[in-house]
């Protein structure tokens, strides 16, 4: 499909819709008929812009999604399994939240990408670039930022294992691409390299807080510091009590259905929307609309409150619009359109069962207090969003490899920086938040910690979910020079970690984040002169 561009522009429409390799698998729109078919040549400028600012909304889409419906979610179901730092066995589940459910929900946006750029062999490179340039950019920009912003003392044995998990894990990948193709063994062996990871922190984590309690090893600076619930109240913009005894009403009152309804569907907060600046609001407008679609399709569970977030008549409208969401977007709405005995369509039979549902629902609960079955909500949330993720991520390797064929990019390049830098956005920004509040120990700690699951999850499953009872092997050669630059490129920045951090006793300084973010400037000049050709190997 490549050669689109190649051709008189009066046959561009005719040349996509006849060739098989234009076509794009899932998602709802075809972005590649609309840019060749739909604008004229003349236009075509006109119709960039607009794909490019669809995909900075599929970006916010994606960061909102996860945010704050994903990962409540997931916070609630771990509490109902008792794997919350909560409960009385700190030592086990509080590391065991954090490397399970915490890297789910901030790598959902990354995982979900892989897994749909590796559903496809012509958009796989985009799945390798954004892994791997996401693992360059997290471990030196971000990890440099945190050194920038404040200084800090590295904690040791940490940081020790993760690099050495994640050199592992880029090895192995390294080894794959080498022999261009990952066997079922390989890719369960992804998946069996993160329950190992996992185990290892788990049993580290019990094994010092045993010795401490025993006083056989000091609370030393190797472990990242934890913010005390105090902190954690003071820092959080829902749970402050700036207004709460201000607006709290003298006398109880019960609120009607309705007023329940038109509150729990209001994405904005008057009170917080009158503090903030400028800039912020610009931005919250533009998220309103997602937040509203999203308010409506997932209910979220928040074991914090004590009502956990029961709204009565919105969660009973949700166990209608949530499998009604699932339905219509699994497949691009294949299923949901599919008709029994071609009369009956699935979507019209979910949408019976749900109403019937919520109907008994409503009737058997009431307003003030939540049903013993409210956590079921939460798994039903976890799926919409999920679904809500997989929707977007699908939308945004197909207008990337529209971007591709329209510019003459290779996939991995696409994947390196744009997919690459837009799932990694918001752990920038809350990494760095969280290293000027005074954590910059548990901030570089997820910069390692998280991007592990990202690789071994991300390329275990997306070539895992490919490979079918007839096909064992997923093919992953790689396109171009490209791919190894960008393999090479992260393991010299990993090794570079692993040698410099303890020379330096762990403690970090401006110089290493100078010397990090030099470093990825250079590797991005170095890998978009490969791809413009200026570097390239010789035919000899």
């Amino acid at each position: 499909c490549w050669e689109v561009r190649k051709h008189n522009s009066s046959e561009w429409c005719r040349f996509v819709r006849s060739n098989p390799d234009c076509r794009l698998d899932g998602g709802f729109l075809d972005y590649l008929e609309g840019v060749f078919c739909t604008f004229p040549p003349r236009l075509l400028p006109l119709a960039v812009t607009l794909y490019a600012l669809w995909l900075l909304y599929l970006f916010i889409i994606l960061g909102v999604t996860a945010e704050k419906f994903f990962c409540p979610n997931l916070s609630a179901i771990s509490t109902n399994l008792k794997l919350s730092h909560n409960v009385a066995v700190f030592s086990l589940t509080c590391p065991l939240h954090g490397v399970t459910f915490l890297a789910f929900g901030n790598g959902a946006p990354d995982v979900f990408s892989a897994v749909v750029a590796f559903s496809d062999p012509r958009t796989a490179g985009l799945a390798i670039g954004a892994v791997f340039g996401a693992g360059v950019f997290v471990t030196t920009v971000v990890a440099g930022g945190i050194a920038l912003v404040k200084p800090f003392t590295a904690a040791s044995r940490p940081f020790l294992r993760d690099v050495i998990f994640y050199m592992v894990a880029v090895f192995l990948t390294f080894m794959v691409l080498y022999f261009g193709r990952i066997t079922l063994g390989e890719a369960l062996g992804y998946l069996g390299l993160y329950v190992f990871y996992v185990s290892t922190v788990v049993l580290c984590t019990w094994i010092h807080r045993r010795q401490r309690r025993e006083g056989l090893a000091p609370a030393g600076a190797w472990e990242p510091e934890m913010p005390t619930d105090a902190e954690e109240q003071e820092s959080s913009g829902t749970n402050s009590g700036d207004y709460g005894e201000e607006y709290r009403p003298l006398l109880p009152s019960q609120e009607t259905s309705l007023r329940i309804l038109t509150t729990a569907l209001s994405p904005l907060d008057y009170r917080k929307w009158r503090r903030k600046p400028w800039y912020w609001r610009l931005f919250k407008v533009f998220k309103v609309p997602v937040e509203l679609v999203l308010l409506l399709t997932v209910p979220v569970v928040d074991p914090d409150k004590d009502d956990l977030n029961w709204k009565r008549p919105l969660n009973c409208l949700h166990i209608l619009t949530s499998p009604l969401l699932c339905i219509l977007t699994l497949k691009s709405g294949a299923y949901g359109l599919y008709q029994i005995q071609g009369i009956f369509p699935v979507w019209g039979l979910v949408m019976l069962v749900g109403s019937v549902l919520a109907i008994i629902t409503f009737i058997t609960t009431s307003n003030e207090e939540p049903p013993k079955y409210h956590c079921v909500f939460a798994f039903l949330g976890f799926l919409a969003s999920a679904m809500w993720i997989n929707a977007a991520a699908t939308e945004l390797v197909n207008i990337l490899r529209t971007l591709g064929i329209i510019f003459q990019l290779s996939n991995t390049v696409l994947g390196l920086t744009l997919l690459a830098w837009g799932n990694s956005i918001g752990d920038t920004f809350s990494d760095l938040t969280m290293a000027r509040q005074g954590y910059p120990r548990m901030a570089f700690s997820a910069c390692f910690g998280g991007i592990i699951f990202n690789i071994l999850v991300g390329v275990g499953l997306g070539c895992l979910l490919q490979m079918t009872s007839s096909q064992l092997v997923v093919k992953l050669e790689p396109d171009s020079l490209l791919v190894w630059i960008l393999a090479g490129a992260l393991g010299l920045s990993l090794v570079f970690s692993f040698v410099s951090v303890p020379a330096q006793c762990f403690q970090l300084g401006k110089a290493y984040g100078v010397c990090l973010i030099l470093y990825y400037l250079a590797f991005l000049c170095v890998a978009l002169l490969t791809e413009f050709r200026v570097i390239r190997l010789s035919a000899a």
